[in-house]
């Protein structure tokens, strides 16, 4: 499930500039809090209580492992507004502005596709298919998408964008809900002048470089044991 933080569904440009829409997932940010928590413990347990080079090769690990779980657990998240969708994988950070995206695609992950069919997952928006089979099963509510007769009306065809019709909402798991508001807002705001502009990808030093040197204070330390 995903936590999205935002004020109205759609720009209004008669208001000021909307905050970011921030997708992000409770049980990846659980995850990573309780992975923190017994590295934590168990590092620090090492450093006061272990001896000889014991100590040491806690720092080590700490230094090592503690950035890779926050990058894979606390920091994925996706900031969405009327002008880009910005994505923060757990090494990437990725600013599409919404002329250039293509589409927003839902299979066994989430992902987005930019006019050059490059594809970027979507890290804090994980697919679920336990979530969509629970789902799929509700029953929808007041028989949305179909037509008085009881057949499905044409409410249900996606758009361009592969958004479906907004009555189904209730019958589709969280994260698929989360993309259909995306979708909505990409196709809401693709050709408007802000969202105009070139995709940037800029790689997360400030993860892979503590990450790095961990890895190599170890490496040191067990081949000179």
């Amino acid at each position: 499930m995903t936590t999205p933080d935002h004020q109205s569904p759609l720009p209004d440009a008669s208001r000021p500039e909307a905050r970011d829409r921030i997708y992000r997932s409770p049980a990846g940010i659980a995850g990573g809090v309780l992975l923190l928590l017994i590295v934590g413990w168990l590092g620090l347990d090492a450093l006061i209580s272990g001896h000889g080079r014991t100590p040491w090769l806690a720092l080590a690990g700490l230094i090592l492992i503690v950035p890779v779980v926050i990058a894979f657990t606390l920091r994925p998240a996706v900031y969405a507004n009327e002008d880009r969708l910005r994505i923060r994988n757990p090494l990437r950070v990725i600013v599409l502005p919404w002329g250039k995206v293509a589409s927003l695609r839902s299979h066994y992950s989430n992902e987005v596709v930019d006019t050059s069919g490059t594809k970027y997952q979507l890290w804090s928006v994980p697919v679920s298919l336990r979530a969509r089979k629970k789902a799929s099963r509700q029953p929808v509510q007041g028989q949305a998408g179909r037509g008085g007769d009881g057949r499905p009306s044409s409410l249900g065809r996606g758009s361009a964008f592969g958004r479906g019709a907004a009555a189904d909402a209730p019958s589709r798991a969280e994260t698929d809900r989360v993309m259909d508001e995306l979708r909505e807002l990409a196709e809401a705001r693709a050709a408007a002048d802000g969202a105009q502009g070139e995709v940037t990808v800029r790689w997360a030093y400030e993860v892979m470089g503590p990450a790095l040197a961990g890895a190599v204070v170890l490496a040191i330390l067990l081949i000179t044991g």
